[in-house]
């Protein structure tokens, strides 16, 4: 069963978070948009609505009232012909100049009837309401369609502006997990190291100045690496400061230091040069060593007893510096060769590190020195992993 990170799960839920309420915004502006124009369209109309029944009883049964406007007066009602409703009884305007403006439903049919008090008669102007409530249905249901295409529009572009939003948080979790799992893969290999010479020490009795200066080395190296990976996980973006770099020299530290650990498991470590090397490259001392320890604590560890790990250096041409690693022990497939580099995969063979962390965090260090890694393998026959570094 896949199991779900969960920061992943959790950016997701802030993912959603962040659509829903963007959602719930834009749609209460709509909303709120959408409320204010219906409140002018009832202002207008109610205007309207005065104006024609105003009009329509100014000018009398002389004059053809407008549209949907009947005026009805002790002496006749105008348009001519039959009036579309039913009279209601007249409400009281007992004294002369008397208004009183009121909502019916006549006959199935919304009016807005004024009726007036004009020297002693009652008047009465019907304004047919049909149109207006017409026009008021089309503008809620053009209100509503607007709303649920917003929402629907603010809930994708929500999604979408949200996931721009957390990508930093979603890269800044990713590097403090790369952080711990390179912290943890690189403060391992001078760990054992230092273990493993303790151990020597504490069986033999006494203390060497050979044993106590490799211990003082290995816990300089220690002391370098946190510093560097403290230093990476600021991601300040700025390039290491370049300098010459003798590989060789690097090559002979890395092998010494992992003399013991070599002989302790019956494993034939050696370090040849071709003549004439020129080995300097522009480079990161601490990164480099890094590179040459992970190399050969992924050696050590799948080269069974017997076997032997050769460490040379050669120039292939007159502008590069080549660094193998070879190892006779359990190898790999061939068509696993890209997936060495991958992070947190992992093989069958040895001691299952050969697609460990390290391999991966050694591409990128030799890529960020403007080099190439490649390896070559087969099982139960060996691996060579071969470096190559432009000369300073």
């Amino acid at each position: 069963m896949r199991t779900v990170d969960p920061e992943a799960r959790a950016l997701r839920r802030t993912r959603r978070t962040i659509a829903s309420q963007i959602a719930v915004v834009i749609t209460l502006v709509v909303l709120a948009a959408g409320t204010i124009a219906y409140w002018v369209l009832l202002r207008g109309q109610a205007a309207e609505t005065d104006r024609q029944l105003a009009y329509t009883l100014d000018g009398g049964l002389s004059a053809t009232p407008p549209g949907c406007v009947w005026l009805v007066t002790p002496g006749g009602h105008a348009p001519g012909g039959p009036l579309p409703f039913t009279l209601p009884p007249a409400p009281p305007v007992p004294r002369n100049g008397d208004v009183v403006t009121e909502e019916l439903t006549l006959d199935g049919a919304r009016y807005t009837v004024r009726t007036v008090n004009r020297g002693g008669e009652v008047w009465q102007a019907f304004f047919n309401q049909h149109y207006l409530i017409s026009d008021r249905e089309q503008l809620l249901l053009g209100l509503g369609l607007a709303e649920l295409v917003v929402l629907i529009a603010s809930v994708i572009s929500g999604y979408v502006l949200a996931g721009r939003a957390i990508r930093p948080l979603g890269e800044a979790l990713r590097r403090q997990r790369t952080f711990v799992a390179d912290a943890s893969h690189e403060l391992r290999a001078p760990l054992t190291r230092l273990h493993t010479r303790t151990q020597l020490l504490a069986h033999r009795g006494i203390a060497s100045t050979t044993d106590l200066e490799t211990l003082v080395m290995g816990t300089r190296e220690l002391g370098a690496v946190v510093d560097d990976l403290l230093l990476s996980a600021q991601a300040s973006g700025e390039r290491p400061q370049l300098e010459p770099v003798a590989l060789a020299m690097l090559a002979e530290q890395a092998v010494a230091a992992e003399s013991v650990r070599a002989n302790d498991r019956r494993v034939d470590l050696r370090l040849s040069r071709s003549p004439g090397l020129e080995d300097v490259v522009p480079g990161v001392p601490t990164a480099l060593r890094r590179v040459l320890s992970a190399l050969l604590d992924n050696a050590i560890g799948h080269t069974p007893p017997g076997g032997s790990i050769e460490v040379s250096l050669e120039n292939p041409d007159a502008q590069h510096v080549e660094l193998r690693v070879r190892d006779t022990g359990a190898g790999f497939p061939q068509q696993d060769a890209e997936r060495l580099f991958e992070r947190f995969a992992h093989g069958v063979n040895g001691e299952g590190r050969r697609f460990g962390l390290g391999l991966a965090l050694v591409q990128e260090v030799v890529t960020g020195h403007g080099g190439t890694i490649a390896a070559a393998g087969r099982p139960g026959v060996g691996a060579t992993f071969t470096l190559r570094f432009q000369r300073a």
